[in-house]
């Protein structure tokens, strides 16, 4: 099982970023350093089989996954909790 050096916890947080659906590959390409191609391995490897094809079938072509298809006039939503969540408060 090929995981590119990566920890248990950071191929459970990949898996998890993957299957949110507002979650682009581009988020998760900057935070752990591995392509969309080495994403896919890392869940090809650490699914079972059928729900590796369900993801598949679902992140296909979504605009939400990949920043190209996207709208980028868009707004995200963003809690106004949020801040206080991550507590990324501006100085």
């Amino acid at each position: 099982m090929k995981n590119f050096n990566l920890t248990e916890r950071e191929v459970d947080r990949i898996i998890q970023m993957c299957w949110e659906d507002r979650t682009p590959f581009d988020a998760i390409k900057n935070q752990f350093k591995i392509s969309e191609k080495e994403i896919i391995s890392v869940m090809r490897n650490n699914l079972k089989e059928k729900s590796f094809l369900n993801w598949r079938k679902r992140v296909d072509n979504r605009k939400t996954k990949h920043k190209a298809l996207s709208d980028s006039d868009k707004k995200r939503f963003k809690s106004k909790s949020q801040r206080q969540i991550s507590f990324n408060r501006h100085k």
